[in-house]
């Protein structure tokens, strides 16, 4: 099963505890997760079940291409990374 992985600027607004979960793509994965964690599932995914603009999804070391759908493939052993972008800096 897939590692899932929720950094912890994620953590500070929503519980994501790290989770495994089956899945040939990365939507099957999260929505397994999701499943026991609805409130997580809102945070990372907007209102037509895409990824939020504010977030990105690395599958092992890769960003993914397909932010609507969530159709990139995951194996087994993968590992995800869901992070939300931070913005800004020094003015």
């Amino acid at each position: 099963m897939a590692k899932v992985f929720f950094t912890p600027n994620i953590q500070r607004h929503v519980a994501c505890p790290e989770a495994v979960a089956a899945g040939a793509t990365v939507r099957e994965v999260l929505e397994r997760i999701f499943a026991a964690n609805p409130r997580a599932r809102g945070y990372v995914l907007d209102d037509q079940s895409a990824l939020r603009k504010h977030m990105t999804v690395f599958v092992d070391g890769n960003a993914i291409r397909d932010r609507v759908d969530l159709a990139d493939a995951v194996s087994e052993d993968s590992t995800i990374y869901v992070f939300q972008a931070l913005s800004g800096g020094a003015s």
